[in-house]
């Protein structure tokens, strides 16, 4: 038996709940890898998942978190692909926010030479996650204009390199001013627009004539319909988050979020074939049990030769609440990371 660290909630509703507490984990089993984590990625999915807003929250008590990296120091007896000491970077459905995990082999793959274990953490949920709401939802193809929301965050930093691999013309979008120079600069955006109350007409003026085929929406309410008007016919908007409906504090404020749900924009499907648009959804936590079809986007995804994922934000374990709180407040480049041990 290991002692281990983790972060257990008895239940979905208050962040303020998450604690820090140790347990102890059992040898992995016949088809599994135990995992010395040392780093720990920190997704939305997280933060809804923790305030009981997310559908594919457990039941009762749960460790929250998708993404990791770390080291193998047990295998199962039938794995045959690990051993101990190989450096992996991991998904899991929930279980993350661990010292070290059980895992079943095929839920882990090698990290590359050359990166941390910072960068390993912040990839496979992000890139998964723009790989297939852009290539297998978006039909992205050279050419395409794609408007990509929350630019200078995880998802929309891979989604832009993976367009630009494409041959694709990107807009991004951003909460902030002082995130605009750095997507312009370090990211390689053709052009950032900030989000304020002028954003249709900054986005109408920003494409000019170019038909906009292809968006990532994740913030809902006025910027997702703002988006659908100006899309193009044959357009496809992805909807893989909901910004909006973030809390800033610990539990969600029910009140605000009704007032939100029932002001939500309502797109008629009887004007789909008038408007020739396409609206599309998805949750990659659904896709978790399709493995087949994991490792199939993964290699596409790893064939494109992307650059590791920007660390923004490395946060120690042991201050997994600062962490939670600076990403709930918008003000996070690129991916917030939780370091584990030394």
């Amino acid at each position: 038996m290991l002692e281990r660290r983790v972060y257990r909630i008895p239940k979905a509703g208050s962040i303020k709940n998450l604690k820090l507490q140790t347990e102890t984990l059992s040898h992995p089993g016949a088809d599994e890898v135990c995992v010395q984590v040392k780093a720990i990625g920190l997704n939305f999915a997280d933060i809804f998942a923790i305030q009981g807003l997310y559908s594919a929250t457990p039941k009762g008590p749960f460790i929250p978190g998708l993404e990791f990296s770390g080291e193998v120091i047990a295998v199962g007896e039938r794995v045959e692909e690990w051993k101990v000491g190989d450096r992996v970077m991991g998904a899991t459905k929930f279980g993350g926010y661990a010292s070290h995990l059980n895992i079943n082999h095929r839920y882990v793959i090698p990290l590359p030479g050359s990166w941390s274990f910072e960068e390993g953490a912040g990839f496979l949920v992000q890139g998964l996650t723009a790989y297939y709401a852009l290539k297998e939802l978006g039909n992205l193809k050279k050419g395409m204009t794609v408007l990509i929301h929350s630019a200078a965050g995880g998802v929309g930093i891979l989604a832009n390199r993976i367009c630009k691999k494409y041959g694709a013309y990107t807009i991004g979008s951003v909460g902030r001013a002082d995130k605009l120079e750095f997507l312009l600069n370090e990211e390689a955006y053709n052009a950032v627009i900030l989000r304020d109350g002028n954003f249709y007409d900054k986005l109408k003026v920003t494409l000019g004539e170019r038909p906009l085929h292809l968006i990532m929406e994740c913030i809902g309410g006025k910027i997702l319909k703002q988006g659908w008007q100006a899309m193009a016919p044959m357009g496809r908007m992805v909807v893989y988050g909901n910004a909006s409906f973030t809390s800033h504090g610990s539990s969600p404020n029910y009140p605000r979020l009704i007032w939100k749900f029932l002001r939500r924009p309502k797109i008629d499907p009887l004007r789909l074939p008038t408007e020739n648009k396409s609206l599309m959804g998805f949750n990659l936590i659904y896709l978790y049990e399709q493995t087949d079809m994991m490792h199939q986007l993964l290699g596409e995804l790893q064939s494109l030769d992307l650059k590791p994922q920007h660390i923004g934000h490395v946060f120690a374990f042991e201050a997994m609440h600062d962490a939670i709180r600076l990403f709930q407040q918008g003000k996070t480049v690129g991916k917030v990371v939780l370091r584990v041990g030394d």
